[in-house]
Order: structure tokens, then C-alpha cells, then sequence
């Protein structure tokens, strides 16, 4: 008998225990829901593959030196000036290697890179570039939207040459010559299709025979070689690739 009324206390008091359990949970707040972790996607690296268009202006730097049949030495003389014109190209990106190919043409206006000089004879000699233009081939290491790269090819120039004899009578020839050309630059994305850069050229533009006839008459003959150094400061748009 106390065996059954000690079993049947010990179920009460659990029941008892069960209850009040069930009571004080009731009594709690709900569970928070499980936090979902947020995915984020890696920023995509810009690819510089694609065709472009653009602008550019700069400065220009000439050297020239022309033979002197009467020293037997040469006559050098320099001329600087203001430039600006257009470019054209396409890249196309394999990792970081950025291949491309590239053209350009830039005026030098009015003025021109025009530079003068005397013989030994005391005649006045003189050039000026009236234009100047690129094709070139690209290689250059991408860092994310930053470019960095080297050019060379093929130049040209628009070459206005003069002589003038110690009477004062001129005469002058116009030709374009044909060199080459090696450069490098920065580049940098500003947005997905607008990019700016800054390059360094220069133009080897070799030597070329000249003969002057002036109505004195006087006639001069001379080789004159001509070198030009471009910085350039310019903007693109970038059609986009794959």
C-alpha cells in the first residue's frame, strides 16, 4: 500500500511539474528567426577590350638639322607649339595583357611647329610641321581600370620647308614624311565607356634631300632630318566588349 501511494505521488508531483513547465513556455517570447547571410558578389574587373573614339591636345617639341654644303657641318634649330586632333582604336584584354592597335592625327594649326636658322652663308632657313599622324600597335598591363602601356609604328608629318638667299628671295617646298614612332602612357577608366589619358610620343621622321631655286637665281641642296616629341593629354569613349 505504501508502495502504491508513493508511486502515485511521485506521478502526481510530475504531472504537477509537467504543467507548470508548459505554463512558463507558453509564458516566453518566440524564438528570433535564423539570421540568412547576406551574399555579396565581387566587384567585376573592368575590361579594357573594345573599340574607341577620342580626342587629344597637347604639346609638340621639334628638332631639325639640315647639311650645310659650305661648312661641311650642320645647322640645327628647334620649334615648340600647341597640337590637337583625334584617335582611334581597339583593344582586346587576356588577363592583364592589354594588346591593341591604335591611329592619330593631330593639327598644329596656324602656327604650326615652324623653326628657322641660318647657313654658313648667312640664308635663312626654316621648317614647319603642319600635321603629324600615327598608326601603332599597343601592349600594355591593366591594373582594374588602371592602364599602363607602350606603342610603336609607323609616322608621318606634313613638312613645309624654305630657304631665303641673302637677297631676300624665297623659295619653299611642302612634302610629307614618312617615319616611325615609339610611346607610352597612362590610362585611366573614369566610368565604364570614358576613359583619360596622358602619353608620351616620339616621331622619327628621318632625312630627306632638299633643292631650292630661288629667282636670284640661287640654288641651294640640302639633307634635313627632323625629330618630333608630342605629350598629349586626351579623352575616349570605349564602345564595350564581351
Amino acid at each position: 500500500m505504501k508502495s502504491r501511494a508513493l508511486a502515485g505521488g511521485l506521478a502526481a508531483v510530475a504531472v504537477a511539474a509537467l504543467c507548470a513547465t508548459s505554463a512558463v513556455a507558453a509564458d516566453l517570447p518566440p524564438a528570433p528567426a535564423p539570421v540568412v547571410p547576406v551574399a555579396y558578389a565581387p566587384a567585376a574587373i573592368y575590361s579594357w577590350t573594345g573599340f574607341y573614339l577620342g580626342g587629344e591636345l597637347g604639346g609638340a617639341f621639334a628638332h631639325s638639322s639640315w647639311s650645310d654644303s659650305l661648312s661641311g657641318g650642320h645647322d640645327h634649330f628647334n620649334s615648340a607649339g600647341f597640337l590637337g586632333g583625334g584617335v582611334i582604336g581597339a583593344n582586346y584584354q587576356i588577363n592583364r595583357l592589354v594588346l591593341g592597335v591604335e591611329g592619330d592625327f593631330d593639327w598644329t594649326g596656324g602656327m604650326g611647329l615652324k623653326g628657322s636658322g641660318f647657313d654658313a652663308a648667312g640664308d635663312g632657313i626654316a621648317t614647319g610641321v603642319n600635321w603629324t599622324s600615327t598608326i601603332a600597335g599597343r601592349i600594355g598591363a591593366a591594373f582594374d581600370r588602371l592602364l599602363v602601356y607602350g606603342k610603336g609604328g609607323v609616322a608621318f608629318a606634313q613638312d613645309q620647308s624654305s630657304f631665303t638667299d641673302l637677297a631676300g628671295a624665297s623659295a619653299s617646298t611642302t612634302f610629307t614624311r614618312t617615319g616611325w614612332t615609339v610611346g607610352a602612357g597612362l590610362e585611366y577608366a573614369i566610368s565604364q565607356n570614358w576613359s583619360a589619358r596622358l602619353e608620351y610620343d616620339y616621331l622619327g621622321l628621318g632625312s630627306q634631300g632638299l633643292n631650292f631655286t630661288t629667282a636670284t637665281p640661287t640654288t641651294y641642296s640640302s639633307n634635313a632630318s627632323l625629330g618630333v616629341q608630342e605629350v598629349k593629354a586626351g579623352l575616349s569613349f570605349r564602345f564595350g566588349g564581351p
